[in-house]
């Protein structure tokens, strides 16, 4: 069997009431994918850090995988034709 393993680096960044965070694959070969994300704080809720970093690193990695997604659906499609999906 053999066993792969990709490392995702995030960074998180705070301005005030938002929190960005940039979610960074290296490709091997191929440089590097990155897909990003912001939380902005309602001003009526209460500042929990925790939050904002969660939802920002969460949307971080959703844009990721779509991107991901993009170019593994133009790899299939270079072999085998367009697909569905």
């Amino acid at each position: 069997m053999r066993s792969k393993q990709w490392d995702v680096r995030v960074s998180i960044t705070e301005e005030g009431d938002e929190t960005f965070a940039r979610a960074v694959l290296p490709i091997a070969g191929a440089g590097e994918l990155a897909g990003v994300g912001r939380a902005r704080r309602n001003p009526s809720d209460e500042p929990v850090a925790e939050i904002g970093d969660e939802l920002a690193v969460a949307r971080a990695l959703a844009d990721l995988s779509g991107r991901l997604m993009n170019i593994t659906t133009a790899d299939i499609a270079q072999l085998t034709g367009p697909t569905s999906w």
